[in-house]
């Protein structure tokens, strides 16, 4: 049993439409799904991706207005990336974000590549991180009708960070449960950050993992990272995973269809939840009637159609 690389990664935002316009507009990302949350069908669960919603491209969101704002510290994933192709990219995205008026710092060096820091909508810290140096997980395909130029477009997710108040509890399942490998270490605001890949590695199979000793413990909410989902690759792993879970102790999902892959979720010693998800079946998506106008519904749901699209707010169809 060996996982791929980054699967997904689940966030938790406040308004759709608003969430809807920044990583299609301003991030140039594919709106590759638009379905609801199951457990409350009149908000929207939204994903995002490259040309086709490859594993490894897709970020997803489930809108929670009423929800409190999430507050940074530990016990949490506290930074999402997103990968680029090049140096170059990240001067562009500088420009870009600049134009838009998003917060962000400027381009520096970290762990000997090139990064650029920002904040989206709701306050989630994200990284671009330059792949001019980068081998391992391919990269996705950006999204040919993105207002971002393919040659700077976004191609996948890069690392994850988790900051912990007992980083050894998590390092000992990144390394000793999932499989992954230490493979160094860089500073960062007085905090030692160790570098872990998996599988062929590179900035697409990447967690980064600090102790955080300054901060309280995080709160989740609006602007939080809910989850990362790591790549299995197909069913029959995935169930020797479940096996593996569970006769080690630790309370999890069991096996559970999501529809467009199936997953296991299970949270590790300092609470950060993780999910284990199949590359398959895929998300299928009829582009055609998608753009942002489609709602795809569970079959279960089906039935109340018009009354759950009467409550939910229309996003933009441009694209």
């Amino acid at each position: 049993m060996e996982l791929r690389g980054i699967h997904h990664i689940s966030i938790i935002t406040e308004n759709a439409r608003a969430n809807f316009d920044f990583y299609t507009k301003v991030l140039g990302l594919r709106l590759v799904k638009k379905t609801v949350n199951q457990d409350d069908p009149y908000t929207y669960h939204l994903y995002y991706a490259d040309e086709i919603g490859n594993p490894g491209t897709t970020v997803t969101f489930f809108e929670i207005p009423r929800a409190n704002r999430g507050s940074k510290g530990y016990n949490s994933i506290a930074r999402m990336g997103l990968r680029v192709p090049n140096d170059e990219a990240l001067a562009y995205w500088e420009e870009r974000l600049t134009l838009f008026h998003v917060k962000h710092e400027g381009v520096y060096e970290q762990f000997d590549r090139k990064v650029l820091d920002f904040e989206d909508v709701d306050g989630l810290a994200i990284q671009l991180i330059s792949d001019q140096r980068n081998k391992g997980v391919a990269g996705g395909n950006p999204w040919q009708d993105s207002p971002v130029p393919v040659e700077f477009a976004i191609t996948g997710l890069g690392p994850v960070l988790f900051s912990t108040l007992k980083k050894e509890k998590t390092d000992r399942v990144l390394t000793k449960i999932l499989g992954f490998d230490r493979i160094g270490a860089y500073e960062d605001d007085e905090r030692l950050v160790t570098v872990f890949q998996v599988g062929e590695g590179g900035s697409g199979a990447e967690v980064q993992l600090e102790a955080n000793f300054k901060d309280p413990h995080a709160v989740e909410g609006i602007g939080s990272v809910h989850h990362v989902a790591f790549r299995v690759a197909d069913d029959a792993e995935l169930r020797d995973w479940v096996t593996y879970i569970q006769d080690l102790g630790y309370p999890n999902s069991g096996f559970v269809d999501r529809h467009y892959f199936h997953s296991l979720y299970f949270r590790e010693e300092n609470g950060i939840l993780i999910e284990l998800a199949t590359d398959g079946p895929g998300f299928k998506t009829d582009f055609a009637k998608e753009h942002g106008t489609y709602v795809e519904l569970p079959p279960a749901l089906e039935e109340r159609r018009a009354d759950i699209e009467a409550h939910l707010t229309e996003l933009d169809s441009d694209k």
